[in-house]
């Protein structure tokens, strides 16, 4: 197993300070497969271990690529934790589309093609987290399956407050339930 996959220190989350060991609670990194939906791709960037002084949870960053000459339009994380903890705000999945590209669906596009990579890591179930007044991320979730949970406040002490979030929708996406669709012909 490699040392990213294990690691070995304990770190303390929120007001609990529940101590978690993160080697029983992450898979190791895979090599993700070609990530193609016609003109757009997700390359694999780098994956980062996780970062216990910061509280951030290793993820893998993928950078989205459009065209054959690959520009690059967007990025989007994914990001392997517990939802019900250390990603209550943030969520498994993150993008960003450069503004250039937006209109094209790449960020609905891109969940759509990391979902089957996220179930290959035992999730069930993905977070996605927004902004309440972003339409076109919670069009995203929504076109993606996702079902609006709650919208919560971001308390002031989150990384995420300190980004500019003050408020979160929590979108909730079944791997298990999207299969299903998708075998019957009935897909989201």
């Amino acid at each position: 197993m490699s040392l990213t996959a294990r690691v070995e220190k304990k770190y303390i989350t929120g007001n609990m300070k529940k101590v978690i060991m993160m080697s029983e609670r992450f898979p190791s990194f895979l090599s993700p497969p070609l990530l193609r939906d016609g003109e757009l791709t997700l390359s694999l960037v780098r994956t980062c271990p996780a970062d216990t002084i910061k509280k951030h949870v290793p993820c893998y960053l993928f950078l989205m690529r459009s065209g054959q000459k690959g520009w690059p339009a967007g990025v989007l994380s994914l990001r392997l934790g517990n939802a019900a903890e250390e990603l209550y705000y943030p969520g498994h999945i993150g993008y960003r589309v450069r503004r250039s590209f937006r209109g094209r669906r790449y960020a609905e596009r891109s969940v759509r093609m990391i979902l089957p990579f996220a179930q290959q890591h035992g999730y069930r179930q993905i977070w996605i987290s927004c902004r309440p007044d972003n339409p076109a991320s919670r069009i995203t979730c929504e076109r993606n399956g996702g079902r609006l949970q709650e919208i919560v406040t971001i308390p002031g002490s989150h990384e995420m407050y300190h980004q500019g979030y003050r408020m979160a929708c929590r979108y909730v996406i079944d791997l298990e339930e999207k299969e299903k669709a998708v075998q019957h012909g009935t897909a989201f």
